[in-house]
Formats: C-alpha cells, sequence, structure tokens
C-alpha cells in the first residue's frame, strides 16, 4: 500500500509560481506511475500531469503545457510539480496519485489559490 500526502498550495498573484510535493511511503513508491489531478470548485476533478514509474514519460493536460512541469525523484519517495505563470483559473484543490495495474492510491489534496 502506499500513502500520499501533498505538500506546497497556498496562495499566489497572477502570474506566480509554487512547487507542490508528493511525498509516498512504501518501499515500492518507484513502481508507480504517478499524476497530478485537480478540482475546481463546482467542477469535476481533471488530470492535470502524469509521469510514468522511472519518470521517462511526462503527459500534460494542454491548458498547462509549457506552464506545469512534473517530476519525479525516486530516491526519496517524492513528485513534485512545478507550476509556473500561474493563472487564477489553475485554482483548484490539487491531488497526487499513484498506479500500478489495478491498484490506486490519492492523497488527501492541498489548496491553490491564484488571485487575479
Amino acid at each position: 500500500q502506499v500513502q500520499l500526502v501533498e505538500s506546497g498550495g497556498g496562495v499566489v498573484q497572477s502570474g506566480g509560481s509554487l512547487r507542490l510535493s508528493c511525498a509516498g511511503s512504501g518501499r515500492t513508491f518507484s513502481s508507480y506511475d504517478m499524476g497530478w489531478f485537480r478540482q475546481a470548485p463546482g467542477k469535476e476533478r481533471e488530470f492535470v500531469a502524469g509521469i510514468s514509474w522511472r519518470g521517462a514519460n511526462t503527459n500534460y493536460l494542454d491548458s498547462v503545457k509549457g506552464r506545469f512541469t512534473i517530476s519525479r525523484d525516486n530516491a526519496k519517495n517524492t513528485m513534485y510539480l512545478q507550476m509556473n505563470s500561474l493563472k487564477p483559473e489553475d485554482t483548484a484543490v490539487y491531488y497526487c496519485k499513484a498506479t500500478r495495474l489495478s491498484l490506486e492510491y490519492w492523497g488527501k489534496g492541498t489548496l491553490v489559490t491564484v488571485s487575479s
């Protein structure tokens, strides 16, 4: 089992930056594909970015391409999301997710608020 804890959220002005972290427990963290999702008030949860278990492959939601960068450090059991040029529409609770075969685990989320 993998337990995930997000951190790094906060309030930032439009155009600013934040870096989110997702710390995972367990020795098998490096075997999981990982992803960031977000849920804005009144909206469904959506995929933001994903990274393969070794970090070789990444993919992004079109609206964050060129602004957000996903990465991971398996030695530290941690995944990151560097968010630059933030916009008010990026305001949401951000969740990390770990996936392997039929298994999936979610963190509890961290709130990002971008003021205009």
